[in-house]
């Protein structure tokens, strides 16, 4: 299905800052995928090793715990960036201008002032179960096989962080549309609407057919 929304590139500033920070999203958006990837490959052998040889795998719960925020947390930011997050663009469709710039700015600052939040509360979490000086720098672990629970925790604060950083730079974008009352800026995600999204669909269709 195609995107929703579209993000103008051009050879402002603050384009060439969102193309960087898309090279990062799109990193962890891989890495993202692969640890789901491995996460089927671990249930393939806790489930096949339980029927097959009475042995299923030894701390799958474990695994599973250690891959979740890579799964849940790190592609968050490419998807916000890229527009296939879920949007209620039902009211945003309908305004124009410095209205609907309005709308956006502050819809962003306070996702961003909620997001810097949660940055900041995560990394209190991690620093909790994180010590030089303990095994494996480890004051926590899992219950099960006894990993160390701090490259799980670390991986929230950098996630959050980076869709903080992706936040920051939409704000000023908005701001600066609002400002300068600019039809489409750049750098920032714009509704499509329904005639060029359903063109955008067909095209992505007809493509696959090819």
């Amino acid at each position: 299905m195609a995107n929703t929304t579209s993000i103008i590139e051009d050879s402002s500033l603050l384009s060439r800052i969102d193309r960087a920070i898309l090279i990062v999203e799109r990193f962890f958006a891989l890495i993202s995928g692969i640890a789901i990837f491995l996460l089927i490959l671990l249930a393939v052998r806790s489930v096949g090793g339980r029927e097959f040889f009475e042995k299923p795998l030894s701390g799958y719960v474990d695994w599973i715990m250690q891959l979740m925020p890579l799964i849940a947390i790190l592609a968050v930011s490419f998807a916000m960036r890229d527009g296939t997050h879920i949007r209620m663009d039902l009211l945003v469709s309908r305004l124009r201008g410095r209205v609907l710039w309005t709308f956006e700015l502050v819809n962003t600052l306070i996702i961003l002032g909620l997001m810097i939040l949660l940055t900041w509360g995560s990394w209190a979490h991690f620093d909790r179960a994180f010590d030089w000086n303990a095994p494996l720098f480890s004051r926590d672990s899992t219950i099960d096989i006894g990993l160390p629970i701090w490259p799980a925790k670390i991986l929230v604060p950098i996630g959050f962080g980076l869709i903080s950083l992706r936040l920051f730079f939409q704000a000023l974008g908005f701001g600066k549309a609002l400002i300068f009352d600019e039809a489409a800026p750049s750098a920032v995600p714009l509704v499509v609407d329904v005639a060029a999204q359903a063109a955008a669909e067909a095209k992505a269709v007809g493509s696959r057919e090819q």
